[in-house]
């Protein structure tokens, strides 16, 4: 039940209730059958909190568009990990964490492939309810554990994870709602349990997005929540490479990610004062 999750594991029925808006849209960028049962009644409730902030009626938006930057986001790490699995020596993929992602049973996926979904375990649970009959596309494997608990990695080497192999790794939507030290922390324990060449893709604000005065209506609601933004970085190829991981960071609006849809100009990366969004993508040294 949505009763048994906490304020940030809730923020995964709101991106699921954004992929079921963005499967109802005839120029959709992806489709997720799944979304809508996984949303259940909380994932649009939330999600109409955000819309009524973003597009307020009678007045210009100043708030960047969450639908726009959810379906984007998708897509993009979509073909992150369509192109990641096509490596014939690239058998193990591992989204930590994976909320109410549904890729594992809404795309086909080679066989050589091993899926590896991390999460807190009321997430989880949700989940396993939710989608209840519904078979993965997949070698499937579930670990059920907090992303700050001491020893995860045990846990996920335990359902089977192999560090001595190449991975891929997908760290959406977390960075910007935990501390710094836990930011660092958390790539670096990725990085001591991923081999060289091994791939990693994540999502990250930046610091002007968590105290802009024109973003205060977008950081209110999730600090109404109880999940507010607390990280962000200007230089997020300086703060993954610090982790052993070369990278590239575009904005959304930037050749490679936009797919016609970011609806807004992109500020060069030299401009001060602004909003940024980055969808960061890379290997490990």
């Amino acid at each position: 039940m949505a009763t048994d999750l906490d304020a940030v594991e809730r923020t995964a029925l709101l991106t699921a209730a954004l992929r079921a808006a963005e499967t109802r849209r005839s120029d959709r960028l992806y489709e997720d059958p799944y979304a809508e049962l996984l949303s259940g009644r909380t994932g649009p409730e939330l999600l109409a909190e955000i819309r009524a902030v973003t597009f307020p009626p009678g007045r210009e938006r100043t708030l960047p568009s969450t639908p726009d930057y959810n379906a984007i986001r998708t897509r993009f790490f979509d073909d992150f990990l369509q192109e990641a699995a096509r490596d014939q020596d690239m058998t193990q993929i591992v989204l930590a964490p994976a909320g109410m992602d549904s890729r594992a049973y809404r795309m086909s996926w080679p066989r050589h492939v091993r899926w590896f979904e991390v999460d807190r375990p009321a997430v989880l649970a949700h989940k396993r309810e939710r989608l209840d009959g519904v078979e993965p596309r997949v070698d499937h494997r579930t670990v059920a554990v907090d992303l700050t608990a001491p020893d995860w990695e045990s846990d996920l080497r335990a359902s089977g994870y192999d560090p001595g192999l190449p991975s891929t790794w997908l760290l959406e939507g977390i960075l910007y709602y935990i501390p710094e030290p836990d930011a660092h922390r958390i790539l670096d324990r990725v990085a001591r349990i991923s081999t060289p060449g091994s791939r990693i893709a994540a999502d990250i604000v930046n610091s002007a997005a968590l105290t802009l005065p024109h973003m205060r209506g977008l950081l209110d609601v999730f600090a109404g929540w109880n999940c507010p933004w607390l990280f962000g970085t200007d230089e997020p190829e300086e703060l993954f490479d610090q982790h052993g991981f070369s990278v590239r960071a575009l904005q959304p609006g930037e050749a490679g990610a936009d797919f016609g849809r970011w609806p807004d100009p992109v500020p060069p990366r030299s401009e001060r004062d602004v909003r940024r969004v980055f969808f960061v993508s890379g290997r490990r040294h």
